[in-house]
């Protein structure tokens, strides 16, 4: 693209003479700073001048706090780990070797609920913020900064940094412009209600007011997001699916849900992805989404008809999904729109509109309490994510997962969660291969005894109801026999499987 082109995409002309290499902008972030990058899920992060900084980092060692909206692409949080530059990093990850990082110690992981990041930002509980880096497609005359693929925390970066870094990219369609919708609350104390009663309600502007004078560089970038390494949909999970739509069925049946079904919002991954797929050849029309990402699934939706308007706080599809959908985004435009994670993630606003909310599990215990972030109890996988926000206050907040994992040698409904994300009051009906447990309004006990029932793999069920008839005779209101609470988790560490081997 000819610099002329280029240089349309930045309208407040008093910006041109601020464009730099990526080089050059990398060399501005300093040892102990703290930095804010755009990106959620993979999508809109900034990408040239992270890579910038992984390459300096060979020459001149630092390390730096590093603040996103969710996990970054372009294997940017994977060289970051492998340079040793970041030593905190908040609020959600999913690379392997940032993973690996944060369990050894390396890097320090701050896990938090994704719509808490700005609060934090913004209240100074995190500390000041040096320098927001974000993507964009433009700037338009007015000085908005128009987003790419998500807006993520990029509104309250831009915000409460210092100084920005726009990294301005070319790769991104310029159809994007216009599907976002910008807001920001006040200031807690004198903070009005967030005047969003729809998914399609649009009450903020369409991109990020910036202080010019904040604006230290601009960058041109040319590079697409990373896709996502969501899988298709499989046998056990289109039953799983089966068993999502009997429950909504069922509520539907008993007045307690509209046959057109609440809006509805699914977390990242592939099991989420794939059990709101199901929703395709169901009967159930005139869907709406109010989610944080929107991944494959919704657009299969959208074009079904199925689904009439999806917002999220970002756009997260696999390569095949993104080559489709970027090529003949215009017949998308009308029916999204793309917020700050704050709004797409805020309590109240879930609340309100009554969502139904469908996130993954690592795994659940006899009682309902949900592990979604720790393997064996110690190890982070991802992050929490928005799973909380959600969970937490949806009018029905429903996890998902596979009954096992490692071809059987862990039971992902265990005696006793190893770590718990969403404790058992925030957690309405379970969902596996085996069928729905719907726990609303049970005792502990009648909890366990549906769960038994209808979500544990059979190999797994008579070992785990031997080991609740043995904390029933312990008695107690939450039965456990405490010394043997953990021990699947510590016989899959010793033996490489939890299942017991018959006498």
């Amino acid at each position: 693209m000819a610099m002329d082109q280029r240089l349309e995409r930045i309208k407040l002309t008093a910006l041109h003479e601020r464009i730099v290499s990526a080089e050059q902008a990398a060399s501005w972030i300093k040892d102990g700073m703290a930095v804010g990058l755009s990106g959620f899920t993979r999508a809109g992060d900034a990408k040239a001048v992270p890579n910038a900084l992984a390459k300096r980092m060979q020459e001149e060692p630092f390390q730096i706090d590093v603040y996103t909206g969710a996990s970054l692409g372009s294997g940017i949080d994977g060289r970051f780990a492998q340079a040793g530059i970041v030593r905190k990093r908040a609020p959600y990850q999913s690379d392997p070797l940032m993973r690996s990082a944060i369990n050894s110690g390396d890097v320090q992981f701050v896990d938090h609920h994704l719509s808490q990041t700005a609060e934090w930002i913004r209240g100074g509980v995190a500390g000041p913020l040096d320098f927001a880096i974000i993507e964009a497609l433009g700037i338009t005359q007015d000085g908005l900064l128009i987003p790419t693929t998500s807006v993520g925390n990029s509104m309250v970066f831009a915000h409460h940094a210092k100084q920005i870094i726009i990294e301005i990219n070319t790769a991104q369609p310029l159809e994007l412009e216009g599907l976002h919708d910008c807001y920001a609350p006040q200031a807690i104390g004198s903070r009005q209600p967030i005047p969003l009663v729809s998914p399609r309600d649009r009450i903020g502007t369409k991109g990020i007011p910036v202080d010019p004078s904040k604006v230290k560089g601009i960058v041109w970038t040319n590079q697409a997001d990373s896709p996502s390494p969501i899988e298709p949909p499989d046998a056990e999970t289109d039953v799983m699916a089966g068993h999502l739509l009997a429950f909504l069925r069922r509520e539907v049946q008993a007045g307690r849900l509209d046959k057109n079904l609440p809006p509805l919002q699914s977390g990242v991954g592939s099991v989420a992805n794939a059990v709101l797929h199901g929703l395709l050849d169901s009967e159930f029309e005139g869907l709406e989404l109010y989610s944080e990402v929107l991944q494959d699934a919704v657009f299969d939706l959208l074009d079904s008809g199925k689904a009439l308007f999806a917002s999220a706080s970002a756009i997260t599809l696999s390569q095949p999904y993104m080559e489709r959908i970027y090529q003949d985004f215009g017949r998308y435009r009308e029916r999204l729109v793309l917020r700050p994670q704050e709004i797409s993630n805020h309590p109240e606003i879930i609340r309100r509109l009554g969502l139904i909310s469908i996130n993954t599990a690592l795994e659940f215990d006899l009682y309902g309490n949900v592990n979604s972030t720790h393997i064996a109890g110690t190890k982070m996988m991802n992050g929490i994510g928005g799973s909380g926000d959600f969970g937490r206050n949806a009018q029905l907040a429903i996890f998902v997962t596979k009954s096992i994992a490692k071809n059987g040698r862990i039971s992902c409904v265990v005696p006793f969660a190893s770590h718990i994300d969403h404790t058992e009051h925030d957690v309405d009906v379970l969902v596996t291969e085996h069928g729905f447990a719907d726990i609303r309004n049970l005792a502990p006990r009648e909890r366990a005894e549906r769960i038994l029932a209808n979500c544990v793999h059979p190999e797994y069920r008579p070992q785990l109801r031997d080991y609740f008839d043995r904390a029933i005779a312990r008695g107690g209101h939450t039965p456990h026999v405490l010394d043997e609470a953990l021990s699947w988790h510590a016989k899959y560490m010793r033996d490489g499987t939890m299942l017991k081997k018959s006498p």
